[in-house]
């Protein structure tokens, strides 16, 4: 009984390699459409699926592999007499290897000018069939759907002449995980589209997302609960999950968590920038003109809580930078890339954890929170508006100065658990307060945080991530030094702030856009 292959491929990566092989081993090759081209344009013999059912290809391509002598000949079982005498019995042999990726759906629909049509006929019909039977049958057959898979499939080919047990059983765990992510990439694009099949919905009806396992974790955010990291297939440049950890301990629940809050707010500056983080809040954050000043400023703002923190950076850091941060004890150092010097250095502190994250502009296309038995969802918070849109509320108008201090801290803002005040000044925090309940407590702990380390709040901008409810939050920031505040505005008592800036001879800026955070 001779060995059979089935190859059928939309990306053909490596496919001509893989299929020599199989010949080379003595396979009969199995082949459709372009696969088939190709692999015979490459001079590897093969035969077309529907010489060997003798049933032409039809409706369009719609039907090419759906026939018994295909799915009886994936889906017999060896071991089982009855099975084998049926293929007999009709004439088929067996398929042994199933190499099958399926239509390019979610590429598809990625096109701009993807129709509904044009949607519909790039799902796959006959490829998941064949690959969720060979799945099923993997004690028989062996599947696969990535071409990475193509080399250990034909290492264990060459030295024993069958795949092994355990391979055809990752394979096959690998199929269904495919099938279900391509069949939720479906659902969620037809889903999201209305009465005229435009795609118009931003949150589809139902909603499946498929993410893959990293790593167990020791445990959450306590010891007594369990965790585990998991990322996108496809880890977009610029995102903290495609990391690439050169030395240290394993990452935590926490750790990563933290490091997340520090790299998206640190990659927000366009300039030199540190952002250190503590528990998810920026306890000091400064851009400058080089990383070793950025850093020096970020961390003289609140010197006590950086103790053990993680602290990012968005510019490569090099040997200098990295000796001033070694006097302190970090839990994690993140930057796009290390001078060899300061891996060096850092490479002294064993346990440190030192990641790099490729630069980059992409950002999540959803945030996510669970509730009791649901799920909140809404896109990131990645507006900021511009010094264009700030609306000068007040009689006072800002110098430059204060619009830079303004923006600088309106930036901070937004990745600060509200509610969220936050001091700045020449490009530096100088006071950060976060998660009150109420505005005035922030503003107080905030000023209280610069107090303590010797921070003067003399002529600085605040920032707050909502308005002013009434004025005696803002009396508190000008009480202690600020002479211009930015704000989204919006009360029903804006008017009554507005005066009370006037009155104390303040700027007062408003963004129009408010960045509660929780």
């Amino acid at each position: 009984m001779r060995k059979q292959a089935l190859i059928s491929v939309s990306d053909k990566t490596g496919v001509a390699q893989f299929a020599r092989s199989l010949a080379d081993l003595g396979y009969h090759i199995l082949s459709t459409g372009g696969t088939a081209k190709l692999l015979n344009a490459q001079g590897i013999a093969c035969q077309e699926v529907a010489d060997y059912t003798g049933f032409p290809e039809m409706l369009d391509g719609r039907v090419k592999t759906l026939d018994p002598h295909i799915h009886a000949g994936i889906l017999a079982r060896r071991p089982v007499a009855e099975h084998m005498a049926a293929l007999a019995a009709h004439g088929i042999e067996p398929i042994d290897i199933v190499c099958v990726n399926l239509y390019p759906f979610e590429q598809t629909i990625a096109r701009p000018d993807c129709t509904f049509e044009l949607a519909i006929e790039n799902i796959d019909i006959g490829g998941p069939t064949m690959i969720r039977a060979a799945a099923k049958n993997h004690e028989s057959v062996t599947v696969v759907v990535d071409p990475a898979d193509y080399a250990r499939v034909i290492v264990e080919l060459k030295a024993s002449g069958a795949v092994s047990a355990a391979t055809r059983l990752a394979l096959a765990k690998k199929v269904f995980a495919h099938t279900a992510r391509y069949d939720a990439a479906i659902s969620n694009y037809l889903t999201s589209l209305d009465d005229q099949n435009k795609r118009t919905k931003k949150f589809p009806d139902v909603f499946t997302r498929q993410w893959v396992k990293v790593q167990d974790m020791r445990y959450g955010e306590n010891p007594h609960q369990a965790a585990a990291f998991y990322r996108e297939h496809n880890v977009a440049p610029g995102l903290i999950a495609g990391y690439t950890q050169l030395q240290g301990k394993e990452l935590s629940y926490n750790n990563i968590a933290d490091s997340d809050a520090a790299w998206e707010a640190v990659r927000s500056f366009t300039v030199p920038a540190c952002v250190i983080i503590k528990h998810a809040n920026p306890c000091g954050a400064a851009v400058g003109a080089s990383v070793l000043e950025a850093y020096k400023k970020a961390f003289s703002c609140d010197s006590k809580s950086a103790f053990g923190g993680i602290i990012a950076f968005n510019r490569p850091v090099d040997a200098a930078t990295a000796e001033e941060i070694s006097k302190q004890f970090a839990e994690v150092i993140i930057a796009p890339a290390y001078q060899v010097d300061a891996v060096a250095v850092f490479g002294r502190k064993k346990n440190l954890r030192l990641l790099t994250v490729a630069n980059g502009d992409s950002h999540n296309d959803y945030d996510f929170k669970r509730v009791g038995g649901g799920l909140l969802i809404q896109t990131p918070d990645t507006q900021l508006c511009s010094e264009a849109d700030l609306k000068v509320v007040t009689k006072k108008q800002p110098t430059s100065a204060q619009i830079a201090d303004m923006m600088f801290a309106w930036n901070i803002a937004r990745f600060v658990k509200s509610n969220t005040i936050v001091y700045a000044r020449d490009g530096m925090t100088l006071g950060v307060g976060a998660g009150q309940m109420s505005r005035v407590d922030s503003a107080k702990i905030a000023a209280m945080k610069a107090e303590e380390f010797g921070h003067s709040l003399a002529g600085c901008a605040v920032a707050s991530d909502a308005f002013f409810p009434f004025r005696d939050g803002l009396d508190v920031v000008v009480d202690h030094g600020a002479t211009c505040v930015i704000q989204p505005g919006g009360s029903i008592r804006d008017a009554e702030v507005i005066a009370a800036a006037d009155e104390r001879g303040i700027v007062m800026v408003f963004t129009g856009e408010r960045h509660f955070r929780h």
